[in-house]
Order: structure tokens, then sequence, then C-alpha cells
């Protein structure tokens, strides 16, 4: 016999935001780590920084429009896997509150370091307004924070992937073909 039953799929902006942010975390991480390749004050340098600011305000951006296609978009029920499914939901919903948390303050941190050091703020050409008075001391902090915090954002996609691997290969729920590109 077989089902007519068709298994849950995100709306295709939800889907399209996933990965698109998915390529931007790439990018800004990959700014970040590729610019200790290039000396303190070479343009190389400096355009990865840049590289990883713009970007990284994208993300903030896109947090915003994907939170509003996620409450716009129908949502799976709860999965109901092996008897773990409330806790895994519950997982969940707080993995995915801590990485939308993450997406909104990270690159607001980069943005205050900046305003803080009394640094231009250019974002593709257009200059930003800085948030806070230059504090150098203040702008040491919060790029010491920044930089604990990115280290942090290692974990938490690395926990991201690895849910949706479990997901995939232990409780074999099929979740992976939900963000899948139709």
């Amino acid at each position: 016999m077989t089902s007519t039953h068709t298994p849950f799929r995100y709306a295709r902006p939800l889907v399209a935001l996933h990965w698109l942010m998915f390529a931007l975390f790439i990018v800004v991480y990959a700014a970040m780590e590729l610019r200790v390749l290039f000396d303190k004050g070479m343009p190389e340098r400096e355009f990865m920084k840049s590289l990883h600011f713009m970007f990284g305000l994208c993300i903030l951006a896109l947090v915003f429009v994907r939170l509003l296609a996620k409450r716009l978009s129908p949502q799976p029920p709860p999965s109901q896997t092996q008897g773990l499914g409330l806790v895994l939901h519950r997982a969940s919903r707080v993995g995915h509150v801590v990485l939308y948390l993450f997406m909104a303050i990270m690159p607001f941190m980069g943005w205050m370091m900046l305003s803080a050091a009394g640094k231009p703020i250019s974002f593709f050409g257009l200059e930003l307004p800085a948030l806070i008075a230059p504090d150098e001391a203040l702008a040491k902090q919060i790029k010491a924070a920044h930089a604990l915090a990115g280290n942090i954002g290692y974990g938490l996609i690395g926990l991201h992937v690895a849910a949706a691997l479990f997901h995939q290969s232990v409780l074999k729920d099929a979740l992976l073909q939900r963000m899948r590109w139709r």
C-alpha cells in the first residue's frame, strides 16, 4: 500500500533564507580567519575585515526578515520520534532561540566595537552612524567579548549541524528533507 501523505517541508522563503545565511556565515568566518594571512595595515587585511563587517550586518538584517517569514509560514508539528518528541522539540526551540540571538547580537557588537574605536563604519559604500561615542577602553572590551562570542558561535553552528545529522542518521525523521531546496 502506498502512502499519499506528503512530508512537511518548509516554505521556499525560509529555505532560501536558511541557506543564504549559511553562505553568509561562511564568508563572515572565513574573512576573519583569513585576515591573519596579511600583515596589519595591508589593504587585503582591511578588505577581509570589511567583508566580515558588511556580511555580518547582512546577517543582522536577514535575522529579522527570517523571523517574519517564519512567523508567516506554516510550522511542522513537534517530532514524536521514539518517545523523545517533547524533549527534542524543547531542545530544538531553545537551540534556535540561542542561534537567533547570536545572529542578532554578534553584528550589533561589531558595530558597537567600531563605534567605540572611533572607526568609520562603511556598509557597501554607505556610511553608517556610530552607535556610541569613541572610548578606546570600551572598544577593547567589546572586541574581546566579540571574539569570545565568535568562538562560541563555532560551537553553536557545530551543535546545529550535529542535531541535523542526528535527526537524519539516528531518528531517521527526514528532517534534512524539510530544508532541501525543491
